[in-house]
């Protein structure tokens, strides 16, 4: 698929047009395509979760160049540095580590011990919002693996759109797939992902705001657990609505 002038120079109202082309269009083929529209100023975010473990294989099997990044917030679970590390030998990536200069002692000697307990919302800017507003400064668009499904603040994205928090273009290859669509392609695909996935949790974040959730509970339920939070952040604008 093409598209006739500039993707920069669309409106909301062209670029929602565009996003409607898309739609139903292969992961694989919006990603060839923002890869050909944007680099080399386009980067992929992954958290290490299902969704950004399946786009890594992809983009490995379109043999292009492009970023791929990573929020450390020096809270991660060990698991999720073993499975960056599996991600990188398996496909011969490389995750570029984007932090704050805040050690975690700078931070509870200012803010005070456990900020994540005590104001959530502001541990995530420090470690993560604050990170990725600056990966992102200079690029043109970035690719992430959200999904409708997952929450409620995601249900109206569209796998291309304007991100207004951090004024660029927002490429989503996954928005309409299901649970049972990531893990078919994981599976057929033997993409590694992370064992926790198989100890009941269902999303993961760092160690202290993340647990297993019970049967019949949301996918989400585990993140930020007694707090009422359910994104950090990242993707609570992203698609301009």
């Amino acid at each position: 698929m093409s598209v006739a002038v500039s993707i920069d120079e669309l409106s909301d109202e062209e670029l929602d047009t565009v996003a409607v082309e898309f739609a139903g269009t292969a992961p694989e083929e919006v990603l060839a395509w923002a890869l050909d529209t944007f680099s080399p100023d386009i980067a992929m975010a992954t958290g290490f979760g299902l969704e950004g473990c399946a786009l890594v294989s992809m983009i490995a099997g379109l043999q292009r160049p492009v970023r791929i990044f990573y929020l450390d917030t020096d809270l991660l679970f060990p698991e999720t540095y073993a499975l960056r590390d599996a991600l990188e030998s398996r496909y011969g990536v490389r995750f570029e580590r984007r932090a704050t200069n805040l050690s975690l002692t700078e931070q509870a000697l200012r803010y005070g011990d456990k900020l994540w307990e005590r104001n959530p919302d502001e541990c995530c800017r420090l470690r993560k919002i604050e990170p990725l507003r600056q990966m992102l400064s200079g690029l043109r668009a970035w690719i992430t693996g959200i999904r409708r499904q997952q929450t409620s603040t995601r249900a109206a994205a569209r796998v291309i759109e304007r991100d207004p928090q951090f004024d660029l273009v927002k490429i989503n290859p996954l928005v309409s797939w299901t649970k049972q669509d990531i893990w078919r392609y994981v599976r057929d695909h033997e993409v590694p992902f992370n064992p926790l996935l198989n100890q009941g949790y269902e999303s993961i974040g760092c160690v202290p705001c993340t647990t297993p959730i019970s049967i019949g509970e949301d996918s989400r339920a585990g993140r930020w657990r007694g707090q009422n939070k359910v994104e950090c952040g990242i993707h609570l604008q992203g698609n301009g609505r």
